[in-house]
C-alpha cells in the first residue's frame, strides 16, 4: 500500500508537504499541489477515509434505508440523493429492511456503528406509539430525514413527503367526472400513513359528489403486485357492482389488472382501472395505466436539502411535495 512517504521521497519533499497538497491547503504553491497530486495517482495512492474521519470527526458517509430496491418507487429517490451525495464528496450506505421491524433496528444500529454523518430513512410503518431504534437516534443527535409521512414513533424528525390526500382525491375525481359511481378501493397496510391518505383522497372525493362510501367495495390489498392479484381474485368472487377500481398503488394496480385482463374483463370498456405513484411498468402494462405522479425525484432532492440544513445546525421545515394526475387508457365512461 502506497503512504505519504514513499510520495515524499519519490518527489522530494517532505511529507507534511505531501500531506499538505493532498488536504488542498493555501500555504504551498499550485505547482508543487499539482506535482505531488499527479505524482500520487501515478503511484496508486489513495486516501485512507477511516485515518481522516478519525482526526475530523467525520466519515463523509451517509446512510440510506428503504423497504427494497426492488420497489421501483426508490429508483428515482435514490438517484437524486445519490447525486448530491456525489457532489459534495460523501458515500452513501444503503441498507434494506424488507418491511420488517427487526430488520430496520438492525439496519439503523449498524449505519450508527460505521458513525455515519446522516440518514436518510424510508420507516417501516407500525401501530406502535415508540420505536427503540428511533429513540436512540434522538439520543445520539444524529441529522436524520424521514422519506415519507411521520408516524407517531418517528414524529421527532424532519421529513419530506408528497401530498398523497389531494393526489388520490384527484384520481378520484376523474373517474367521477366519466361517469362512474360505484368505485372499488383496493386499499394498502392499515398502519402506512400514505395508504391512510390516499384512502381518504378517495373518501373525501366520493363524499363531495354526494356519494357516501360503501365498505363493500373495500378490499384490503396491500403494496405488491402478488396483493394485488389476491384482491382481484376477491373482487371477482364477491363481484360486486364496481364500474371502476381505484388501487392504492401502481404495483397492486398492475397486479389486479393482469388477473382482470386475464378472466376475459376489457379494461376500460367493462371496467376502468387507476393506479398511484407513475412506475416505469404503469406505463407499458397491458393496458397503460392512469396514475398518479409522484414527484420520487424532487423528493430525493429536497431530502438532501433539509440533511444539508441539518448538518449547518439549522433545523428546515417539513416539505409536502405535490403531485399530478396522469392520464393514460386504462380509464374511461362506465359500460352501458
Amino acid at each position: 500500500m502506497i503512504r505519504l512517504k514513499d510520495i515524499a521521497a519519490q518527489a522530494g519533499v517532505s511529507v507534511m508537504t505531501v500531506s499538505k497538497a493532498m488536504r488542498d491547503t493555501s500555504d504551498i504553491s499550485a505547482a508543487t499541489k499539482a506535482r505531488v497530486r499527479q505524482l500520487a495517482q501515478q503511484m496508486g495512492y489513495f486516501p485512507d477515509s477511516l485515518a481522516q474521519g478519525l482526526r475530523t470527526r467525520k466519515t463523509r458517509l451517509f446512510g440510506l434505508v428503504i423497504s427494497t430496491m426492488t420497489n421501483p418507487i426508490f429508483a428515482r429517490i435514490l438517484l437524486a440523493i445519490e447525486d448530491r451525495v456525489h457532489e459534495l464528496g460523501y458515500d452513501l450506505i444503503v441498507s434494506h429492511t424488507l418491511n420488517q421491524t427487526e430488520r430496520e433496528e438492525t439496519c439503523i444500529r449498524r449505519l450508527l456503528s460505521r458513525r455515519v454523518d446522516g440518514l436518510f430513512i424510508y420507516p417501516v410503518y407500525r401501530l406502535a406509539p415508540v420505536a427503540p431504534a428511533y429513540d436512540e437516534l434522538v439520543r445520539c443527535g444524529v441529522p436524520v430525514v424521514i422519506l415519507g409521512h411521520l408516524a407517531p414513533f418517528c414524529s421527532a424528525f424532519v421529513n419530506v413527503e408528497t401530498d398523497d390526500v389531494q393526489s388520490s382525491y384527484l384520481l378520484t375525481r376523474h373517474l367521477l367526472e366519466l361517469g362512474h359511481r360505484r368505485i372499488a378501493f383496493l386499499s394498502g397496510p392499515q398502519a402506512a400513513p400514505w395508504a391512510q391518505e390516499r384512502f381518504e383522497g378517495y373518501r373525501r372525493a366520493l363524499r363531495e359528489t354526494g356519494i357516501e362510501p360503501d365498505d363493500r367495495l373495500n378490499f384490503n390489498a396491500g403494496r405488491s403486485l402478488e396483493d394485488g392479484e389476491k384482491a382481484a381474485q376477491q373482487f371477482l368472487t364477491e363481484s360486486p357492482p364496481a364500474t371502476a377500481i381505484q388501487a392504492v398503488n401502481d404495483l397492486v394496480a398492475i397486479g389486479a389488472g393482469s388477473v382482470l385482463l386475464d378472466h376475459g374483463i376489457r379494461v376500460p370498456e367493462d371496467l376502468s382501472l387507476v393506479g398511484f405513484g407513475n412506475v416505469l411498468a404503469s406505463e407499458y402494462f397491458r393496458v397503460p395505466l392512469t396514475t398518479a405522479r409522484q414527484a420520487k425525484f424532487r423528493q430525493g432532492m429536497a431530502a438532501m436539502d433539509s440533511m444539508q440544513k441539518l448538518l449547518a445546525g439549522e433545523r428546515p421545515e417539513a416539505k409536502r411535495l405535490s403531485g399530478e394526475i396522469v392520464l393514460r387508457r386504462s380509464t374511461g365512461p362506465p359500460k352501458g
